[in-house]
């Protein structure tokens, strides 16, 4: 019989087995270039490092320089991977060097065509505002990237960071294991 207070040493054997091997496991996804992604700017899934170049439709993984601590500690989770201690962000590439890039209003269009989803909100989803990126038509520059989720309104990426520097972008990432869901924008409250 167990006492208040008493722990079952076969169970906290069990639960100290489980986390070495989720330790195990992360730490060579981790190695071999494997990320999971749970955030919505993205579908949910494992990703793995690409090779080549980042071309439109990949996806960056990066530490966004000049992020302010405010917007880090918001958007971004403690964690290892960047320098602020802060754990990268992974978006869809959408424009590269000397792609013609528009930031509006009605959202991100490159070369010409509107990326859907991609407006700029006045305020995040806890109500804080938000400062979009000065709306104009840009051309990327050598070394830069635009990045831009079409599958979710409300993702923090180029349309407030603006174009990201290629040195930030850790790894390039294709999807390797993902759950296609659609992300639906929530309707009117009854």
């Amino acid at each position: 019989m167990m006492l208040p207070g008493q722990f079952d040493r076969v169970a906290l054997r069990r639960l100290g087995i489980a986390f070495a091997v989720l330790a195990t496991m992360t730490a060579g996804f981790l190695a071999f270039g494997v990320r999971i992604n749970v955030t919505a700017s993205i579908p949910l899934g494992l990703y793995i490092r690409s090779t080549g170049k980042p071309l439109p439709g990949v996806i960056a993984e990066f530490c966004p320089a000049g992020m302010s601590e405010s917007e880090s500690e918001r958007y971004r989770g403690f964690g290892l991977g960047c320098q602020d201690k802060s754990i990268p962000l992974l978006k869809p590439i959408v424009a590269v060097t000397g792609d013609r890039v528009e930031f509006s209003d009605q959202g991100i269009a490159v070369n010409g065509k509107l990326i859907p989803n991609t407006a700029p909100r006045a305020v995040d989803g806890k109500g804080r505002p938000l400062r979009p990126w000065p709306a104009g038509e840009y051309t990327v520059e050598p070394d830069k990237i635009v990045v831009a989720s079409a599958y979710h309104p409300g993702s923090y990426d180029s349309r407030y960071l603006g174009p990201i520097a290629l040195v930030d972008v850790k790894l390039n990432l294709r999807p390797l294991l993902v759950v296609p869901l659609e992300y639906k924008t929530p309707g009117p409250k009854p």
